[in-house]
Parts: C-alpha cells; sequence; structure tokens
C-alpha cells in the first residue's frame, strides 16, 4: 500500500480523502508532459489530452528519452532494470485528442495556455463531463485560479498544483488553496503531491504565489538591466549564477521558461498588484512579436540548436 493509501485509510472517516489512481493532464506541451512523466514514474496511470497529435507525439518521444535518462542515472549499466523500468513507466502513459474520452479520472490537471478566458471554459466544461469525485486542479504560474474556477460547481474539490519547469527535475510544487476547497481535497493534494516526489508547500491564492511574486521583480529588473545596455546578457547570468548561487541566470530562465509565458505573468501582476516593477518592457515584446520567445523557438535572449542548447 503507497503513502497516499495509508494516509486516506488513517484519516477521519468524516472526511475521506480522495485516492488517486489515475490522473488526466490536459496539455501536452513541456508541463503538461513534465506532469505526465513523473505521474507515470510514481506508478499513477495518466493521460495527457491536446487538440494537437504532433504536440502529443512530441510529448511521447520526450517524455521517453527523459525516462530512459532517469533509468540509466538510477541503473547504471543494468540494462534489464533499464528497460524495464522504462516500459513500465511509458505503459502507464495513454494519450487523446479529446477531453471527453478522458475526464473519468481522480485528478485532472490543466496545463494549457496562460488565459483566463481559455482555462475558464475548459474548467467549466470538465466540470460537467467528469465524475462527482474527481478533483479538478489548474497549474497556473499567474493567475488567480479563483478567477479560473469561479463557475464551476465542486469548488470544494478544485484547487491550484504549481509545478515548475523542467518538472521531472524541479523539486518544488506549490499546493494553493482557492476559497473553497475542502480540508480533505487539500490534503489529498499535498499527500499526492509527495507520492510523485515533490516537496509540497501551501500558498493563499494571491497575485504569483510565492515563488513568481518574488522572481517576477528579479526577472524583470535584469531584462531591463540588460535593455538599457549596462551589461551583456551572458555577464547578467554569470553575475547571478555566481554571485548568489543560482543554477541558472535570469535571462537564461526566461528563455528557458519562455519569453511569451514571461509576458503573460507579468501582465498579471501588473493588473493584480499595480507595482510599477511589473510594467511592460519593450525589448521583451519585441522579442515576442517577433516569434523569439527563446529555447521553444530556438532564439530569444541566446540562440539555441536543434537540441535547445545554447549557441552564443
Amino acid at each position: 500500500m503507497n503513502k497516499l493509501a495509508i494516509f486516506t485509510r488513517n484519516f477521519s472517516s468524516s472526511s475521506p480523502l480522495n485516492v488517486i489512481k489515475t490522473v488526466t493532464v490536459i496539455g501536452g506541451g513541456l508541463m503538461g508532459s513534465g506532469i505526465a512523466q513523473v505521474t507515470a514514474q510514481a506508478g499513477q496511470n495518466v493521460t495527457i489530452v491536446d487538440l494537437q497529435p504532433e504536440l502529443l507525439e512530441k510529448a511521447q518521444k520526450s517524455i521517453q528519452n527523459n525516462l530512459t535518462r532517469v533509468a540509466k542515472k538510477t541503473f547504471k549499466d543494468d540494462a534489464a532494470k533499464i528497460e524495464n523500468f522504462v516500459k513500465d513507466a511509458a505503459s502507464r502513459i495513454k494519450t487523446s485528442t479529446k477531453v471527453e474520452d478522458a475526464v473519468n479520472a481522480d485528478l485532472i490537471i490543466e496545463a494549457i495556455v496562460e488565459k483566463l478566458d481559455v482555462k475558464q471554459q475548459l474548467f467549466n466544461k470538465l466540470d460537467q463531463l467528469a465524475p462527482e469525485h474527481t478533483i479538478l486542479a489548474t497549474n497556473t504560474s499567474s493567475i488567480s485560479i479563483n478567477a479560473i474556477g469561479a463557475g464551476i460547481k465542486r469548488k470544494d474539490r478544485y484547487g491550484g498544483l504549481h509545478f515548475f519547469n523542467p518538472v521531472p527535475v524541479m523539486r518544488l510544487l506549490e499546493v494553493i488553496r482557492g476559497d473553497h476547497i475542502s480540508d480533505a481535497t487539500y490534503q489529498t493534494l499535498m499527500e499526492w503531491g509527495k507520492s510523485v516526489g515533490k516537496t509540497c508547500i501551501t500558498c493563499k491564492d494571491t497575485p504569483g504565489f510565492v515563488v513568481n511574486r518574488l522572481l517576477a521583480p528579479y526577472s524583470a529588473e535584469a531584462m531591463r538591466l540588460y535593455e538599457r545596455g549596462d551589461a551583456s546578457a551572458q555577464d547578467i547570468d554569470v553575475a547571478l549564477k555566481l554571485g548568489l548561487g543560482i543554477p541558472m541566470g535570469p535571462l537564461e530562465l526566461a528563455d528557458f521558461t519562455g519569453l511569451d509565458t514571461k509576458v503573460a505573468i507579468l501582465n498579471v501582476m501588473l493588473e493584480k498588484t499595480g507595482h510599477p516593477v511589473f510594467k511592460p518592457i519593450p525589448l521583451l515584446n519585441k522579442l515576442v512579436n517577433e516569434g523569439k520567445l527563446g529555447r521553444k523557438s530556438g532564439e530569444g535572449f541566446y540562440k539555441y540548436d536543434d537540441k535547445q542548447k545554447k549557441i552564443n
């Protein structure tokens, strides 16, 4: 019996927790595929849903490669164990282009575009289609989860699960408590996060939650420093990495996250807080308008080769 099942069995019978055995992830991009990978590695069945078949195919290939790297690191030169690990985890992952075919799950996690109206439409649909016991969660990085779930009825079975990119590597998971989440749902989300190997922290539904509320100003000021020509992108990143002991510089991280996502986060933070540090950055908007979104497009603050390795 896994830790989540034991926790559920021992919890007060008046507030039963859900045992998460099946998960659906809506969105086949970097975040969605990463969430699906750690879920499958934890022994749970997961379905990735995306309207674009080519994105699902890309996600499957990426997950397969990532699983192989994990297995080689874990089992060294034991070819049999490596093969079995990859095969077992991959067998737990399914894909679909139709939301309707994947709503029968214990937990549904949304990881789609960072736009309020699009997320609201999806959750309203999921609320109608999913079984009563299903918990709904959003992976939004900046939008109010209360706003996203404003139209659903199961507000007691709805919360935020903010993962970080790359999901298989980053250990943190922010579990966001909406205004109406039940204690049982909250505890279930916390225990599920631990079951997929994450260190979970809790935050209220406040703009940017914990990490992005602190990261966005620091990232914005680094972009402005570069925009003014005060220092090169490389020198800014090296300064912060060596001076603060962080693994990635702010401009490298922006490219990794996606510059379009950065714009969306800054816009939301400005709207919700009114703080001038979140005002639009002309250089950032220029790069996005030119389609230079970072690693995923091959160019942002840096240029990248086909394997997304920095070449300048």
